[in-house]
C-alpha cells in the first residue's frame, strides 16, 4: 500500500526543522509584540505582564486552579457569573506548573499560553505544509500571528492552548493517525466548548472515510484493480486542481515504511508542491485492526467536551442544560447572529457609529468570503467543516460582542488561502509585507490591551 505520510511526520526532528523558519518568525513577530506592550503600557503607568496574566478571564482561570469551582460573582441586575463557564485544562496546566515549580498559578498560565503558542504555530504549519506546502505553511503562520488580536496569543486566556490542540489534531486526521486525533479533540474538547468544532471534524472526516471505504469494496474490481479505486476516489484529490501552487522545490515521494497506526486517510490530497501520489486504496482502512482505530477515535472525540458539560449539569442539578444555565448567567447564548446583527444595525443610527457599523459589515463579509474561497479552492473535508462551526459559533453568539475577534482566532484554515497568495510574492516582497502589518499589529494590540481589551 502507498504510503502518503512523509518519514518526516514519524520523527520530530526533520518536522521541526521543516517548520523552523516559520517559528522563528512567529517567535519574532510576539517578540515585538511584547515590546511595543511594555513601552506602551509603562507609558500608561501600567504593567504589561499584569495586562496579561491577572485581568479579565486569565483571574477566572487563576481562580479555578486556586480554588476549583463553585466561585460565582452576583450582580445588582440578579445575573450570576459563575466559574463552572470556563472549562478545565488550562486551570489544570496552570496548577500543575504551580506545583512543580516556584511559579504562581498567574505565571503558569502565562508559560503554558507561550508554549502553547508556539504548539499552536508548529501545528498550523503542519497542516498546511501538509495541503500546499511549505511556503504557505510559512505564510499561514505568520499571518496568524499578525492578526490585530495576535497579542491574545500571548495572554493566559485558552485561545492559544486550544489552537494547538485543533490543529495537531486536524493533522492527525489529515495523516490518518485516527485515534491521536480523538485523543486531541478530547483535550480540545477539555480547553474550551468550541471544542465541539474539533468533534465535528473527526466525526465528519471518519464518516467519510468509512463510507468511501464501504463504496470502494463494493465495486467490481476495486480491490484488485487500483486504477479503478483511484478513479472512484478523485474526487478527493481534485482540489489540488484549484490551488495555485507554492514556489517549494518538489519533494520526492515518502518511503512505504513509514505508515503509522492508522494508515494515510483519503482526506488528505497531496500537496501541490508534491509529487502527486497514487490516490489511497481501500487498504487505508482495510488493514488489519484500522477500523477499529477509527472507530475509537471517534468514540475518544467528544469525551472532553460531553464530560465537561455533563458534570457542570450534575453539580448544578440542571442535567444537560447546566452548562446552557451557567452561560445564560453570563448574557451568554446561541441565537442564530439575531443579537449581534442587530447590534450592527443599531450602529448605523447616528454618523460616527455609522462606521464602525461598515466596519463590521466588512469584517463578517471578509469571513464569508475566505470561506467561500476555502471551499472553492477544495480544502480538506476537515479543515472546511472546523474552520465552518468556528466561526459559525463566534459570529452567532448572542452576548460580548468584542469578543468575536478572540473568539475567531482558532479559526486558522481561513487564512490559508491569503496565505497561498503571499507564498506567490518574492522572499523580499513577503517579508516587507508581513513586518509592515506586524508593526501595526503590535501598535493595534498595545493599544487594544491598555484600553478595553478582552472581556
Amino acid at each position: 500500500m502507498t504510503d502518503l505520510v512523509p518519514r518526516a511526520a514519524a520523527r520530530p526532528s526533520p518536522l521541526l526543522r521543516r517548520a523552523a523558519p516559520a517559528l522563528l518568525g512567529y517567535a519574532a513577530v510576539r517578540a515585538l509584540g511584547l515590546a511595543v506592550l511594555a513601552l506602551w503600557s509603562e507609558a500608561r503607568g501600567k504593567n504589561a505582564y499584569t495586562l496579561l496574566t491577572a485581568r479579565w478571564d486569565a483571574l477566572w482561570y487563576t481562580r479555578v486552579a486556586e480554588l476549583g469551582y463553585g466561585y460565582e460573582v452576583r450582580l445588582p441586575n440578579g445575573d450570576v457569573h459563575s466559574n463552572l463557564a470556563f472549562f478545565p485544562l488550562l486551570p489544570w496546566l496552570e496548577r500543575l506548573v504551580a506545583a512543580v515549580s516556584p511559579l504562581s498559578y498567574a505565571d503558569g498560565g502565562f508559560v503554558v499560553s507561550l508554549l502553547a503558542s508556539l504548539a499552536a504555530a508548529w501545528g498550523i504549519f503542519a497542516v498546511a505544509d501538509h495541503v500546499y506546502g511549505r511556503r504557505a505553511g510559512v505564510c499561514a503562520v505568520l499571518l496568524w500571528a499578525v492578526l490585530p488580536v495576535g497579542v491574545v496569543q500571548s495572554m493566559a486566556y485558552s485561545e492559544s492552548l486550544f489552537t494547538a490542540l485543533a490543529a495537531w489534531s486536524l493533522y492527525a486526521v489529515l495523516t490518518g493517525r485516527w485515534v491521536t486525533a480523538g485523543v486531541l479533540a478530547a483535550l480540545a474538547g477539555l480547553t474550551r466548548p468550541v471544542g465541539m468544532a474539533v468533534v465535528a471534524a473527526v466525526w465528519t472526516a471518519a464518516v467519510v472515510s468509512f463510507v468511501r471505504h464501504r463504496g470502494a469494496t463494493r465495486t467490481p474490481g476495486a480491490r484488485s484493480d487500483p486504477r479503478a479505486a483511484s478513479r472512484m476516489r478523485a474526487p478527493a484529490d481534485t482540489h489540488a486542481l484549484h490551488a495555485p501552487s507554492p514556489p517549494d522545490a518538489p519533494r520526492t515521494a515518502p518511503p512505504s515504511d513509514a505508515l503509522d497506526d492508522t494508515g494515510p486517510s483519503p482526506l488528505a490530497p497531496a500537496a501541490p508542491d508534491r509529487p502527486r501520489l497514487p490516490a489511497p486504496g481501500t487498504g487505508s482502512l482495510a488493514a488489519p485492526g484500522a477500523r477499529l482505530r477509527l472507530a475509537l477515535g471517534m468514540a475518544l472525540a467528544p469525551l472532553g467536551v460531553a464530560g465537561y458539560v455533563l458534570w457542570v449539569g450534575r453539580r448544578t442539578g440542571d442535567g444537560v442544560f447546566g452548562y446552557l444555565e451557567v452561560q445564560a448567567g453570563w448574557q451568554n447564548g446561541f441565537d442564530g447572529g439575531y443579537a449581534f446583527a442587530r447590534f450592527v444595525a443599531e450602529k448605523f443610527t447616528s454618523f460616527p457609529s455609522a462606521l464602525a457599523g461598515l466596519g463590521l459589515v466588512a469584517g463578517v463579509a471578509l469571513l464569508v468570503w475566505l470561506y467561500v474561497i476555502c471551499v472553492r479552492q477544495r480544502q480538506p473535508l476537515p479543515l472546511l467543516v472546523y474552520a465552518g462551526v468556528v466561526t459559525a459559533l463566534a459570529l452567532c453568539a448572542s452576548s460580548y460582542f468584542g469578543s468575536k475577534p478572540r473568539l475567531l482566532l482558532p479559526a486558522f484554515p481561513l487564512l490559508l488561502p491569503p496565505a497561498m497568495a503571499l507564498a506567490r510574492l518574492g522572499r523580499r516582497t513577503t517579508v516587507l509585507v508581513v513586518g509592515s502589518v506586524a508593526v501595526a499589529s503590535a501598535v493595534y494590540g498595545a493599544f487594544w490591551l491598555n484600553g478595553s481589551g478582552p472581556p
